[in-house]
Parts: C-alpha cells; sequence; structure tokens
C-alpha cells in the first residue's frame, strides 16, 4: 500500500471526512535535502471534518498527527495540512 493510501485510510478512519484529498508532492521535491529517492515523502492534505469543530488550528494539526501515529509520520518528510469542518 503506497504511503498516500496509508494516510487516506487513517484520516478517513479518524474523522469521517466530508471531504479528503490527500496529494503525493514528493516529485517536487527530488533532490531536495531529505527527501529521500523513492519518494513517498512529501504531502499535501486536505481535509474537511465536523470533528474539528471548535479546534482551533493547532488542535486540528495535532489531531491529524495523532491519527497518523508516530510510525506513518516518521516516514513523513513534509506534510501540509488544510484542515476545516
Amino acid at each position: 500500500m503506497s504511503v498516500r493510501q496509508e494516510i487516506e485510510d487513517a484520516l478517513c478512519a479518524a474523522f469521517d471526512p466530508r471531504e479528503i484529498d490527500v496529494v503525493d508532492d514528493s516529485a517536487s521535491h527530488a533532490g531536495h535535502a531529505g527527501a529521500p529517492a523513492a519518494g513517498e515523502s512529501h504531502f499535501n492534505v486536505r481535509l474537511r471534518s465536523l470533528e474539528f469543530e471548535g479546534k482551533n488550528r493547532v488542535a486540528r494539526h495535532r489531531a491529524v498527527h495523532s491519527a497518523l501515529g508516530p510510525d506513518l509520520i516518521g516516514r513523513i518528510h513534509a506534510l501540509a495540512l488544510d484542515l476545516d469542518v
């Protein structure tokens, strides 16, 4: 399973999103310091979920990192998050 799919599956399970888009942007960062040659390291996530209602930006980001877990987070070099209700 791809890292992109792992991210999407974990976020769908945790947040029951009404909208989710996970984009692997690794190709745009090829050769960048810290980016593995194999790719699957840079991701953009757009997630809309009622689970975020009443939470500030930091709380939303923490919730996503918690849902992904330390193993998956450890394999990602960059994770851009666009989170809203």
